[in-house]
């Protein structure tokens, strides 16, 4: 029903399913530190049962404006069980070049980002930081530039990833749509 639904809305729906680590999907099996911060997170433990998007943001890139809708549509499902992640990533055209401090104070008085922002990443197959090897490996593609998108469901499946191209505003009835899914039981692997 929901694949027919999808279909019938202009979603290509190709959910990747995921193996459980100790209880974890294998996407949010990761420990990140904060932007321009020294704490860590456990995105299981801080993200476990949302639906998700990931992305890989960069200051100076013509896809920057994307913080608009990123903090709109984080603001407006957060309270749904939905996040945000952003990784800022200097990985193409030395387009974050700037220190964490400065990336974080561009986002916050420029765009207003709230949603949840992380180290500097490397993204690129070659080089590519834990979160985004996972997810390149499981999805079969890694970002090809600056605002790259990962949508994950609330057991941490990859339903799908979106070009620089595609605008996060876009999304909205997908992510409604998983956002009325419940978390499945999953037995570790």
């Amino acid at each position: 029903m929901m694949t027919w639904l999808l279909t019938l809305l202009g979603c290509q729906q190709k959910i990747i399913t995921v193996n459980q680590l100790d209880g974890c999907p294998e996407t949010l099996h990761h420990t990140v530190r904060q932007l321009n911060d020294k704490k860590e997170i456990n995105l299981c433990d801080e993200y476990k049962g949302q639906v998700l998007l990931i992305v890989n943001t960069a200051s100076k890139c013509a896809f920057t404006g994307q913080y608009e809708d990123l903090e709109k549509i984080y603001v407006q499902y957060k309270d749904q069980g939905f996040a945000v992640l952003g990784f800022p990533s200097n990985d193409f055209a030395n387009q974050e070049p700037g220190d964490e401090k400065q990336v974080q104070e561009f986002c916050r008085l420029t765009y207003g980002v709230q949603f949840p922002m992380f180290a500097k990443s490397k993204v690129k197959k070659q080089h590519a930081d834990p979160v985004f090897k996972t997810l390149g490996e499981l999805s079969g593609t890694y970002p090809k530039w600056n605002f790259y998108k990962f949508l994950l469901d609330r057991n941490g499946n990859i339903v799908d990833t979106y070009s620089s191209l595609t605008n996060p505003s876009s999304l909205t009835v997908q992510i409604e749509t998983l956002l009325k899914q419940p978390v499945s039981k999953v037995e570790s692997q």
